[in-house]
């Protein structure tokens, strides 16, 4: 209860402060790459609900010669990677935390196919509500694998408390100044999950 109460109350004081910020993205994003701002996608969240998770849009949509979105690396170009970089398409997430669908900190919410991919322990990374930054954010976010994300998930979700979350809050800050784990070594944002050996 007090965890929500201080997800609902700072969500809140960041939306009336990023106000600024968020129009000037806005208005980038509408010269350069033109609508929709918003990037909406159904996730999984607490206890695996369905909710329609928020982010502004940093990949264009361009497709090849068959109608297909190219690939991430070829989307994701000038403002997409500067606002990324930032951190800043992860702004309107703060409504979903408004709204009681998400957290502060938690496991980040997922694409809904990976759902039956996932072993019992990888599960239990929904017994706690998502995340816009959680434990596997600030251990190496998209630059370590799969399994290793899915092992902080679930010791964050064992050893939750309200000063694990602040020194997890403070960690993604220093994290975002320094740029640091937002890509994988391999691809522009991260592969996409296949289900553990």
């Amino acid at each position: 209860m007090l965890k929500s109460l201080f997800d609902k109350t700072l969500a809140l004081l960041l939306i009336i402060l990023f106000l600024p910020i968020y129009i000037i993205v806005t208005l980038l994003i509408l010269l350069k790459m033109g609508r929709p701002i918003l990037f909406s996608q159904k996730r999984p969240g607490y206890k695996e609900k369905i909710f329609t998770i928020y982010k502004i849009r940093t990949m264009t949509n361009e497709e090849d010669e068959l109608g297909n979105l190219l690939p991430d690396d070829k989307r994701l170009v000038g403002i997409g990677k500067f606002i990324r970089s930032l951190s800043l398409d992860e702004l309107p997430q703060l409504f979903n935390v408004l709204k009681g669908e998400m957290s502060f900190v938690g496991p980040r919410p997922l694409l809904i196919e990976y759902l039956p991919l996932y072993n019992k322990e990888q599960k239990r990374r929904h017994d706690a509500k998502p995340g816009i930054t959680g434990w596997a954010q600030i251990n190496g976010r998209n630059a370590i694998s799969w399994e290793k994300k899915f092992q902080h998930d679930v010791w964050h979700v064992e050893n939750q408390s309200f000063w694990l979350d602040m020194k997890i809050l403070w960690l993604t800050l220093l994290k975002v100044v320094n740029k640091r784990d937002i890509s994988s070594s391999t691809n522009a944002t991260m592969e996409r999950f296949k289900g553990s050996d």
